[in-house]
């Protein structure tokens, strides 16, 4: 049997790097994308990749989609329409539109893996962080419906839920931040791994909180 296809969006990022390196040790083919060769909010061009990574490599196995968005500053009675907008295009819509180019490629060949990065902050609402919190919630509501709706065809759709991961942004940001509860990127990746590969094929709909 080839080695597996695995589409990871947000490639450039810390965690989408330890992602690759991850699916790299274990022999997968990967396609790396990241803003830079498309912006995941345009479905045709979402469309466009997913098109020509199939011509290429025959089909897709996994997508792991780990680019979004993070934004906060604003109570919810001043978020403006431009922050509410990006944030929900980010980190839902975008995933609606890899959806929608990778679930029928993974329908005719008759099973995959989708596997989100959503985060633990979507369980309940924090100051100043409206916008992102809806898009995230938004973000979960979305794999769970998903999931259901493939229930049966061999595609299993979950995400991984973490806290605060430890990047070096992260570390940057909140230089006194008291880190034993982050989570190591080698480890958010392991999870990811596991959800996308035959281990986790039991497991439907559910959003794996890290941290």
């Amino acid at each position: 049997m080839s080695a597996p296809v695995v589409l990871v969006t947000g490639a450039a990022g810390a965690l989408g790097r330890a992602v690759a390196q991850r699916f790299e040790r274990d022999g997968a083919r990967l396609v790396l994308l990241d803003r830079d060769e498309v912006d995941i909010t345009d479905e045709a061009a979402v469309a466009a990749i997913v098109q020509g990574v199939v011509a290429e490599l025959g089909r897709i196995d996994a997508l792991v989609h780990v680019a979004g968005g993070f934004e906060m500053g604003e109570t919810v009675d001043a978020i403006s329409r431009e922050s509410w907008q990006r944030m929900m295009a980010l980190n839902a819509w975008s995933f609606v539109a890899l959806a929608k180019a990778c679930v029928p490629v993974m329908k005719r060949q008759g099973g995959g893996r989708i596997v989100a990065v959503s985060a633990a902050a979507a369980a309940d609402g924090q100051p100043l962080k409206g916008a992102y919190i809806a898009s995230k919630s938004a973000l979960q509501r979305l794999v769970e419906t998903l999931a259901a709706e493939l229930a049966g065809s061999g595609i299993a759709v979950n995400s991984v839920a973490p806290t605060t991961l430890d990047t070096p942004a992260n570390r940057a940001a909140m230089p006194d931040a008291d880190r034993s509860g982050w989570v190591s990127l080698d480890a958010a990746a392991d999870t990811i791994a596991f959800l996308a590969g035959g281990a986790g094929a039991a497991v439907h709909g559910q959003h794996l909180k890290l941290g």
